[in-house]
């Protein structure tokens, strides 16, 4: 069997990824962004470790298994599946990133909270505010948390928002919009942590942002695409809703021009919050188990199903 991997690895991983395959050849390519030109050693391999241009799932008629890296695949969502499904399985990482990313949002609803955004910017122009500062901070505890998405993030998000008595109202796959509705109205710090499929895109759009009370954070660590982002920075610009956490955004990288660089109270992790130093190491490890899993036929962990989006 021959292995195509195209991530960016140390010689240290590299050898890990060697010993994993054993006697099947591994081809280590590094990260692909070239969708015209078809890497040759790509073509005779069964298994593919990492995120490779979508259009080179269609032209092999070798491949059975691609591990993502990631957890999203926005980008193959557009390629016949009915079709391609029959022969190749894709595995994503869901659940993977929840532990870095919940604790991402943590520390950016508290940064928020306790100003810490805004003293880091005092610091770097030497400016002491001091006690005036005081009255404009707030406190995480008790407040209303609304989670959209209740999978693996949101769920630890939640085991991490214990200690500090949050009164938490999810909502999973079977939200209503009359519900969510009403607990906007009502909640001091709003989460998505939802995948893009038909029913999530847009569904924070003007008019159900305006229902946010203007102290309210809200935060999005699922896609970009769930939220008009350019009504989210006309409220934030004009103190109608109180802050938020971005860690994605529909463009990325972020256009230079975008209102949300200029925004107050706003907390842009540049897509970073799953990172961990040990990340790529942790991966290596996830696929080592899926690759004994397919080797001796028992189903893989993370099938995406790309009729359901997720």
């Amino acid at each position: 069997m021959e292995i195509f991997v195209c991530l960016d690895l140390t010689d240290g991983q590299a050898a890990r990824l060697r010993e994993i395959a054993g006697d099947d050849q591994v081809h280590l390519a590094g990260v692909q962004s070239d969708e015209s030109a078809l890497e040759p050693s790509f073509a005779g391999c069964e298994v593919v470790f990492g995120n490779l241009p979508p259009a080179w799932l269609a032209q092999s008629e070798a491949l059975r298994w691609v591990q993502l890296e990631s957890v999203g695949f926005g980008e193959y969502r557009g390629l016949d599946w009915p079709a391609l499904g029959q022969r190749v399985t894709v595995t994503n990482l869901a659940g993977f990133f929840a532990e870095p990313v919940a604790e991402t949002a943590l520390a950016g609803i508290l940064a928020l909270h306790r100003g810490i955004d805004r003293l880091v910017h005092l610091k770097s122009a030497r400016a002491w505010l001091g006690d005036s500062l005081r009255a404009e901070l707030g406190t995480l505890t008790g407040a209303k948390v609304v989670l959209f998405g209740y999978g693996a993030i949101n769920r630890r998000l939640a085991e991490l928002l214990q200690p500090f008595d949050c009164s938490i109202v999810s909502f999973g796959r079977d939200w209503t919009a009359e519900r969510l509705d009403e607990a906007l109205s009502v909640a001091d710090i709003v989460v998505s942590s939802v995948p893009e499929t038909d029913a999530t895109l847009g569904v924070f759009d003007a008019d159900r942002l305006s229902l946010l009370k203007p102290t309210a954070l809200f935060v999005n660590l699922g896609r970009g695409s769930v939220v008009d982002e350019a009504a989210l920075a006309a409220r934030l610009s004009d103190g109608r809703v109180g802050g938020a956490v971005l860690d994605v955004t529909r463009d990325e990288p972020l256009p230079e021009a975008h209102p949300f660089w200029a925004c107050p109270n706003t907390v842009l992790t540049q897509h970073s919050g799953g990172g961990t130093a040990d990340e790529i190491d942790r991966k290596i490890e996830l696929f080592a188990d899926n690759l004994a899993r397919y080797r001796a036929g028992e189903r893989l962990i993370g099938i995406v199903d790309f009729e359901k989006g997720y």
